[in-house]
């Protein structure tokens, strides 16, 4: 199923950073009453009555003198663009305002779905005031209060009902993306990869728009490489849509088995790296994290690698299990080693254990290290078996899901891939009441 996108839309302080977080179901967005503070539009992967959406936060427009800039025009532009369903957020106690005017025109030339969602509402509106809004033009109006979640299953109802048409064909071949801030190497890298200039490359940042599907031989097997990478269009609005966008990389994260995320060893790691990853990791995909550029290290090469596999370690402490790759796409250096860390961490992410001897491994790991007591309870593991992969799933039985600490988690986590070869994914532990 390919997932919609929900893109909130409003002038400032109406609401939208509230209700992102409502439906992401955490705080992700910064909430706080001064206009502008969301100058960047912020994404999310969630989901409604098991239907997944995309979901875009964007800046307040304002189109008083001076106030809404060139920057926020641009991505919520952007955020409208890939959208497939529109929420203009209003404020259900001002009523509507001259510049909710010239939102709702410049919403009703983009011909897409636009919900107004009418937030702060925690009573029912008067006919009056209703009639204001309906004014507006649009066919969907719901009542909300974000803050209260009053109205917030009926906005999802409306703004989802159409995704699960969104369906794709089943390809069972391997699917790896290539993914990273702009202008570290990710088109010159699928060149390399391909062995042919398949994908126009620049030294602009930003010069690559659409994702491209590309089939990609290796020892006769064929795979499926994922390039957030195309033409850039004409126009202002695609001249830095990488600088404020990650949803290319969360759909091609999405469709992944595996990820390349791609480092430029000139600049190092900065945190935009670290937020990429993170949405790799959220989503579960095994991961090799490809030092491009390495060709401009020019001394002392060895010791160069140990001090990048030690930021590396520092700066990607959330997936210790990411394989780590150094090549040159550019001169094509070393790029005989990415593909062999790409195939193993894939057979990694998807290796099936027996039952047996994953019940085998926790219980030696207890009887080792046997779980502090919490309130005069300790915890008791009775069974444990593999429930999935991509990546690798395990169901664990316990007497009370409430007693597993974070850290007694990661030590039978460590223990695991101590006895069993995961590196390159992730593997999730999933507690569960016996009898669940």
């Amino acid at each position: 199923m390919r997932k919609g996108t929900i893109c909130l839309v409003g002038k400032p302080n109406v609401g939208k950073s509230t209700l992102f977080n409502r439906l992401v179901g955490k705080k992700i967005s910064i909430i706080e009453d001064t206009p502008g503070v969301t100058r960047d539009r912020i994404y999310a992967s969630s989901s409604f009555n098991n239907v997944p959406f995309y979901l875009i936060d964007t800046g307040g427009i304002d189109f008083s003198e001076g106030t809404f800039n060139e920057e926020i025009k641009i991505q919520v532009e952007i955020g409208i663009n890939e959208s497939d369903t529109i929420i203009f957020v209003l404020d259900g106690k001002e009523g509507v305002t001259s510049n909710d005017l010239l939102i709702r025109d410049m919403l009703r030339k983009t011909n897409k779905k636009v919900i107004v969602a009418i937030n702060k509402v925690d009573n029912k509106l008067t006919e009056e005031n209703m009639y204001d809004f309906y004014t507006l033009g649009f066919d969907e109006y719901i009542t909300i209060s974000a803050e209260h979640n009053i109205g917030i299953n009926k906005l999802m109802e409306e703004a989802t009902k159409d995704f699960t048409l969104y369906d794709e064909e089943e390809d069972n071949r391997l699917k790896f993306s290539v993914i990273g801030r702009p202008n570290v190497g990710k088109s010159s890298l699928v060149n390399a990869l391909l062995n042919e200039e398949r994908v126009i490359v620049s030294d602009v940042a930003g010069t690559t728009r659409d994702a491209i599907d590309t089939t990609l031989v290796y020892n006769k097997n064929e795979y499926i490489l994922i390039d957030t990478a195309g033409l850039r269009k004409k126009g202002k609005i695609y001249e830095s849509v990488e600088k404020y966008s990650l949803l290319r990389s969360m759909r091609a994260i999405d469709r992944s088995d595996v990820c390349l995320l791609v480092l430029n060893a000139e600049e190092g790691i900065i945190e935009h790296d670290k937020h990429i990853a993170g949405y790799a990791l959220e989503a579960g995909k095994a991961v090799v994290i490809v030092v491009n550029k390495w060709d401009t290290i020019e001394n002392n090469k060895d010791e160069e690698m140990k001090l990048w596999k030690k930021k590396i370690k520092d700066n990607f402490a959330f997936m210790p299990y990411a394989k780590i790759c150094f090549l040159s796409a550019k001169t094509r250096k070393r790029i005989s080693t990415l593909m062999p860390l790409v195939l193993e961490s894939y057979e990694n992410a998807t290796k099936e254990i027996k039952t047996s001897i994953i019940n085998e491994i926790i219980l030696d790991a207890f009887i080792e290290t046997p779980p502090p007591s919490y309130k005069g309870k300790r915890l008791k593991i009775y069974f444990t078996h593999q429930s999935g992969v991509k990546p690798p799933k395990f169901d664990i039985e316990v007497n009370s899901k409430g007693l597993v600490h974070f850290s007694y988690e990661r030590y039978l986590e460590n223990k695991i891939r101590s006895n069993i070869d995961f590196s390159g994914t992730p593997i999730i532990l999933n507690f569960k009441n016996k009898g669940e």
